[in-house]
């Protein structure tokens, strides 16, 4: 719902308009909650509908960002989910086609995982390298190199995105310099 919305329950929402992409769990969860509504399929770009077509929306989130964006907040989550890779029973005896399976879920798990963290690289001073090294965290270790004609180093690894914003100013008063975040396609462990 809105941020300035006075919907704050479930039983708030009676009597309102509803935009989702999932009109039969939505309607289910309402019905359970006893709460009659107007539920409307929406066909996509779900959270810029609130407020000016509908009161409320239901839709998917991973990290809410799109819901802030829009200057919407949760009222109730209806269904918490996890990815499952499913593969037909036959398919799973044939030892070549297990062989590919078993490669395409090792890339979408990658993807996945992916998706949770940066890459994050800086450059710092030689006399302030091992400060920054034990600041930075990583996968296993950060990945040190010397830069050419100098005492500075590079340092880089893979970090979990919702630690930037307070690892970067560490990283600085560190002595960190040119400091680089990038998104990853994939990470194999």
């Amino acid at each position: 719902v809105p941020n300035d919305s006075k919907i704050k329950t479930v039983k708030d929402l009676k009597g309102k308009r509803i935009s989702t992409e999932a009109i039969g769990l939505v309607k289910r969860y309402l019905k359970k909650h006893g709460v009659k509504a107007d539920v409307e399929f929406s066909w996509g770009a779900t959270e810029v509908k609130a407020p000016e077509l509908v009161d409320a929306i239901v839709d998917l989130t991973e990290t809410g960002s799109s819901l802030r964006a829009n200057n919407l907040r949760i009222v109730d989550t209806i269904l918490t989910s996890t990815t499952r890779f499913i593969a037909n029973k036959k398919s799973w005896k044939n030892a070549a086609k297990r062989a590919k399976l078993e490669q395409l879920k090792m890339l979408l798990t990658g993807a996945l995982e992916a998706q949770r963290r940066v890459l994050l690289k800086c450059n710092a001073p030689e006399k302030t390298l091992e400060k920054v090294v034990k600041v930075m965290p990583a996968l296993h270790a950060p990945t040190v190199n010397k830069l050419s004609g100098g005492d500075w180093y590079a340092v880089e690894s893979v970090v979990e995105e919702k630690l930037v914003r307070d690892l970067i100013p560490q990283l600085t008063k560190n002595g960190a310099t040119g400091i680089i975040e990038l998104p990853l396609n994939k990470i194999i462990f």
